[in-house]
C-alpha cells in the first residue's frame, strides 16, 4: 500500500511517497496527491522510499507529467531507487522525467526557506560514509529525508 505525506514549503510542495506503486490503488492516491497541490509552482515527487514502480505506476507518472506540464506545474522526481530509475530508463516509451540532484533540492528547499521563513528553515546537512556511499539527510523543520544518494552508484 503506498503512504504519501505531503510537505508545503512556500509555492512548493514535497509529496513524500513510501511503498509500490504497482496497482491501481496506488496510482490513483499518488494522482490524487498531485493534483491536490494545484496552487503549487513545483511539486517534487521524493521517491526514497519507492521499491518498484510498475505498468500502472509509470503510466500515471508520465500522465501526471502531462498534468503538471498543462498546470505551470514544474514536476522533479527525487531521489529514485536504483530498482525505479532502471525503469524509467528503460521504459522508452516514456519521456524524460526531470530528477533532481541533491544540489538542485537543496536550491529548490533554500529559495522556499529565502521566500517563506520560517515555514521552512533548512537546519542541516549530515553526510555519513558507507562503503564508498553516502547516506544524505536533509532537514527542514517539517523533515524531507533523503537516503542513499550520490549518483546511485552504490
Amino acid at each position: 500500500m503506498l503512504g504519501v505525506h505531503i510537505e508545503n514549503i512556500g509555492d512548493m510542495a514535497v509529496i513524500e511517497c513510501e511503498g509500490r506503486i504497482v496497482r491501481s490503488e496506488a496510482a490513483s492516491k499518488l494522482r490524487a496527491a498531485v493534483n491536490s497541490q494545484r496552487d503549487a509552482r513545483i511539486i517534487v515527487l521524493d521517491l526514497s522510499e519507492v521499491p518498484a514502480v510498475e505498468g500502472g505506476g509509470l503510466g500515471m507518472l508520465v500522465f501526471l507529467q502531462q498534468w503538471t506540464h498543462d498546470h505551470g506545474i514544474r514536476l522533479n522526481l527525487f531521489n529514485p531507487r536504483h530498482s525505479v530509475r532502471d525503469r524509467l530508463e528503460h521504459a522508452s516509451s516514456i519521456r524524460e522525467f526531470d530528477i533532481a540532484t541533491l544540489n538542485e533540492m537543496m536550491a529548490l528547499l533554500a529559495r522556499a526557506d529565502s521566500r517563506y521563513a520560517p515555514a521552512a528553515r533548512l537546519d542541516r546537512v549530515a553526510l555519513v560514509g558507507r562503503s564508498g556511499c553516502f547516506d544524505v539527510r536533509i532537514s527542514t523543520r517539517r523533515t524531507l529525508a533523503v537516503m542513499g544518494l550520490m549518483d546511485h552508484a552504490c
